[in-house]
């Protein structure tokens, strides 16, 4: 009887371990703004890396400043359409960007606060570009096949009139907290410096410790990424955040296994757990950097989303997550945040956008930084 009861106690405690509900358990987290949403429109890389340059003036000053993130939206808008039609329309124009846009955008036209430039109009509660984009991309069309055999140069002027209208008209000056500042000045104040963030990834088919161009359709930019190998990347950004840094992701968000309203993101060892392992944790797969570069090769992993890294929990197994900051709203997953595990991260992530301090080391001096 003694055997029977024992033996069932054993069975029921490995049933247990293989189908545990996830607790988490903090590990690290950095302080940054609150979660927010993106509403109708493709400009997570503008929320996501927005934040990221919030956490980044907390860190150095101790300030809580909102940024505006449609101030970025603004300014980039014009050089997207540039790119489209000196590029004859052979190239990508949309809502999407990445997060050294942002950090170009700030270097050139500094940053404002949210309370001075929401970039909506007074009559919409929330952000919606579907209209303002289809008539851009329409218009551009229009310059493209240039039926006036030769293009005005006030079409640029056209492209930024349709921006005011929708999203209103550009700063020049403003007050904030009884000040005056341009847009400029007020950066400055920031203490940020652009030349200090650069952007990590790990693709095999680059030269190691060297900038690469990495050919995805929302880098019209040809922002130049640092490869490094799979785990160096992977130890970085686990560098970074011990150090109190955060950095801005950006990511494919297209899996059955990320979920956005749980909040999580993992890779099953099994595609049979597809669905399970969003409640219950289950092995993950082992990833390595021919795996990944497969992945990218064929398609399955694409730049989908920028998000915010802020933190890391575990849950009761030990398992290591990323506590990453989504601009879903707050009631999306986990009060607006996104447990992400390693193997994911290694897997789906396309790069990170960081201080070059959080660097270890040996990155830094193999990157020459």
């Amino acid at each position: 009887m003694k055997k029977t009861l024992l033996s069932l106690a054993f069975v029921a405690i490995s049933l247990n371990g293989f189908s545990q509900t996830y607790e988490f358990q903090t590990i690290k987290d950095i302080e940054s703004n609150p979660v927010i949403s993106q509403d109708q429109t493709g400009t997570c890389w503008s929320f996501s890396t927005t934040s990221f340059l919030e956490a980044e003036i907390i860190r150095i000053t101790g300030k809580h400043i909102d940024l505006s993130e449609m101030y970025n939206v603004r300014n980039t808008y014009p050089k997207k359409a540039w790119n489209y039609v000196m590029r004859q329309g052979k190239a990508q124009f949309g809502e999407g960007g990445l997060a050294h846009d942002v950090i170009n955008s700030a270097r050139e036209f500094g940053v404002v606060p949210q309370s001075v430039y929401s970039g909506k109009l007074a009559t919409f509660e929330t952000y919606n570009h579907s209209e303002m984009t289809a008539v851009l991309e329409s218009m551009l069309k229009t310059y493209v096949e240039n039926p006036g055999k030769k293009l005005s140069p006030q079409w640029k002027d056209a492209i930024s009139a349709v921006l005011d209208v929708y999203m209103g008209k550009n700063l020049t000056e403003f007050t904030y907290e009884g000040k005056k500042y341009s847009p400029k000045s007020f950066f400055e104040t920031t203490k940020i410096k652009p030349e200090d963030y650069i952007t990590i990834s790990s693709f095999s088919n680059e030269a190691l410790y060297k900038p690469f161009l990495l050919p995805i359709p929302d880098n019209f930019s040809n922002g130049l990424f640092y490869n490094l190998p799979l785990e160096e990347y992977i130890q970085n950004i686990d560098n970074a955040i011990e150090k109190g840094y955060t950095l801005a992701l950006d990511c494919d968000v297209s899996e059955p296994t990320f979920s956005g309203k749980i909040g999580l993101a993992v890779v099953p060892e099994n595609d049979a757990d597809n669905k399970t392992i969003l409640t219950e944790i289950k092995p993950e797969k082992s990833i390595t950097s021919e795996y990944r570069q497969a992945e990218f090769e064929n398609l399955s992993t694409q730049d989908d989303h920028l998000m915010h890294i802020v933190g890391k929990v575990k849950d009761q197994k030990g398992n290591i997550y990323y506590k990453v900051k989504n601009s879903w709203g707050a009631k999306a997953g986990k009060d607006g945040f996104v447990y992400m595990s390693v193997a994911y991260l290694k897997l789906k992530s396309i790069s990170v956008l960081l201080h070059k301090d959080a660097l270890v080391s040996k990155t830094k001096t193999n990157l020459g930084l």
